[in-house]
């Protein structure tokens, strides 16, 4: 009898400490999170607070500072929902696209951790009108086009995109077009949501990255499709989802990737607070890797759950960064040696330089 406790009380022991409600957890409330790295600085952004865009600084990914609101409300003319940002640098300016009420923004500023302040009113509102619509994702191709992948509501929540003008903020109303909605069973677990768009290139082929499920669901997660045109037609991985309840988090989803400072090809989501508690959801990194023509989630690597280095706020410089170091549209890391050679090193670590003036 006491052998057979003994082996319940060490069957117990294990299972509470592999229970996802005992496992590390994040420190950083970002849901819909976004990471952009300028200079040597990783700059977070996310859904969270009430009263604008919250934005988190850190130079290792593990640590971070909370530096305020990036976007304040009192700098757009929407007074709730502010909702998945994500933030590019062109021509020297920083462009955040945002939701807020339901409806697609665009702020600038001259800094990465702001001040944003919205520009023109709503994004679609030549294209569609009051209709609502959220989400807002933009890629740059490489002869330097650019397409907004965003949410409307036209099919449950489902997928679109539009080619954007030379400003970065202007839609072209005759390039709208749907590309996906619910349709595979993993997909249809709780509610009709396709949300959350993220489009990369991959060896001349387009991986347009998303969430299914509703966001509440445990089962919520990322799978994507693909198209050897930008404009072309979409079709759904067989491999989907490609990342759902890692390590025992749930509620794993809306994602973005970035290269970090190493090269290595990265993925930010959001997962649940807790197996029983949706709110507030928390920020985590992760990888990804190509296997061919696949994308797959690397499992190999170890979860980042962020901690917060200081309960106040860093002190983030208001002036444009001008650093050595940087990332360009498609990933690569450029740097520039004393010598005036430029550095550029893609995701799977291959270098190549040239002279430059």
């Amino acid at each position: 009898m006491k052998r057979y406790l003994l082996l319940l009380c060490l069957t117990l022991a294990v299972a509470i400490q592999a229970s996802p409600d005992n496992a590390e957890k994040s420190q950083v409330p970002l849901a819909d999170p976004y990471i952009l790295l300028d200079g040597d600085t990783y700059y977070a952004y996310g859904t969270h607070a009430d009263n604008g865009i919250e934005c988190y600084t850190s130079t290792d990914l593990k640590s971070w500072h909370y530096a305020g609101l990036a976007l304040q409300r009192d700098n757009t003319t929407e007074t709730r929902w502010f909702w998945a940002p994500e933030v590019y640098k062109f021509d020297s300016k920083y462009y955040m696209y945002y939701s807020a009420n339901e409806h697609l923004y665009v702020a600038t500023a001259d800094t990465p951790a702001g001040p944003f302040k919205q520009v023109g009113t709503y994004m679609m509102d030549k294209v569609l009108g009051s209709e609502k619509c959220i989400d807002s994702s933009v890629f740059t191709d490489d002869d330097g086009t650019q397409w907004i992948f965003f949410v409307r509501f036209t099919d449950g929540n489902c997928i679109w995109q539009c080619k954007l003008n030379d400003d970065h903020i202007t839609p072209d109303a005759s390039t709208l077009k749907h590309v996906i909605s619910v349709s595979q069973d993993w997909e249809k677990v709780m509610g009709r949501v396709c949300e959350g768009p993220f489009v990369v290139k991959h060896m001349k082929r387009y991986y347009l990255t998303y969430s299914a499920n509703d966001y509440q669901s445990p089962k919520y997660g990322v799978g994507y499709a693909y198209a050897t045109k930008i404009d072309g037609t979409w079709g759904k991985s067989s491999k989907n989802p490609v990342l759902q309840g890692i390590e025992g988090l749930v509620g794993t989803g809306h994602h973005s990737f970035f290269y970090d400072k190493e090269g290595n090809f990265r993925i930010v989501f959001h997962a649940h607070n807790s197996t029983s508690q949706i709110h507030p959801r928390m920020m985590y990194i992760g990888s990804m890797k190509w296997d061919g023509y696949v994308l797959e989630y690397d499992d190999a690597t170890p979860v980042i759950s962020p901690k917060l280095a200081t309960t106040g706020i860093q002190n983030v410089s208001t002036t444009p960064a001008h650093t050595e170091v940087s990332y360009n549209l498609s990933g690569q890391r450029v740097g520039k040696s004393a010598k005036g050679i430029l550095i550029v090193k893609d995701a799977r670590g291959k270098v190549s330089k040239r002279m430059v003036r």
